[in-house]
């Protein structure tokens, strides 16, 4: 029988928690979406609820329902009669929601350079000390964590409702493939650089020089997606 990567038979992969009955709906969600963003289901991966429900320890139900959420934010497509799969953007649509998602992320930087707080300047230095603590491990899953709380962080001090309810609904879309945009290490180095950058851009309140910074980060991780699946198509042609 083919080991399964959900099953923990991988020893690549860190196995997650049994989910805990309390708050157990965002907690499938929330397990899910972690599932999407590393990679442990890749995007064209159907979905196997038996497989899910014995991973999770849950019932069809809270999968379900866990589902219909992640189909809302367009992470898995549903088609009748043949169940869920993750959803895989193409090449145009990567183009488009990136560089959508860079002048989002540019008008957050140039709002929060206005907006932000010493308190919350405090908490993205020490998001971002922590990130490198991760790089220094090569923990990508824990620099990921602290690398998209900084990115969030930032938007949430520009303080605009409308700008942070497009902003998390884009960046839903794009969270799996900003987290392989580092797989290779010069790209996950030349992303360290930029936050240092940012970093030093926020504390100066430059906003332009923020948003510039930001704007141009964004669209190397679009180049640097493009190139992988580029790779990928090719050696699947090769085989």
């Amino acid at each position: 029988m083919q080991n399964s990567i959900l099953t923990g038979t991988d020893p690549s992969v860190s196995v997650l928690p049994k989910v805990e009955r309390r708050r157990l709906h965002d907690t499938v969600v929330d397990h899910l979406r972690t599932f999407i963003v590393e990679g442990v289901l890749k995007a064209g991966t159907k979905l196997n609820e038996r497989e899910l429900c014995e991973t999770l320890g849950i019932s069809r139900t809270p999968l379900r329902e866990a589902m219909k959420v992640l189909a809302a934010e367009g992470l898995i497509e549903s088609t009748p009669n043949r169940g869920a799969t993750v959803s895989r953007l193409s090449p145009t649509e990567i183009q488009d929601t990136f560089e959508l998602m860079s002048g989002l992320e540019a008008l957050s930087g140039e709002l929060a350079c206005e907006r932000i707080t010493a308190i919350e300047l405090a908490e993205i230095k020490a998001l971002h000390y922590a990130m490198l603590a991760c790089r220094a491990k090569d923990d990508l899953s824990g620099y990921y964590s602290f690398n998209h709380q900084i990115h969030d962080r930032i938007n949430e001090a520009a303080r605009n409702v409308a700008l942070r309810q497009t902003y998390l609904s884009v960046n839903r879309r794009l969270q799996a493939l900003r987290y392989r945009s580092n797989y290779q290490k010069p790209k996950w180095d030349s992303a360290i650089h930029d936050h240092e950058e940012m970093l030093t851009a926020l504390e100066a309140r430059d906003g332009k020089r923020l948003a510039a910074i930001l704007r141009q980060h964004l669209l190397d991780k679009r180049d640097a997606v493009l190139l992988i699946q580029l790779s990928e198509a090719g050696d699947t042609s090769g085989t």
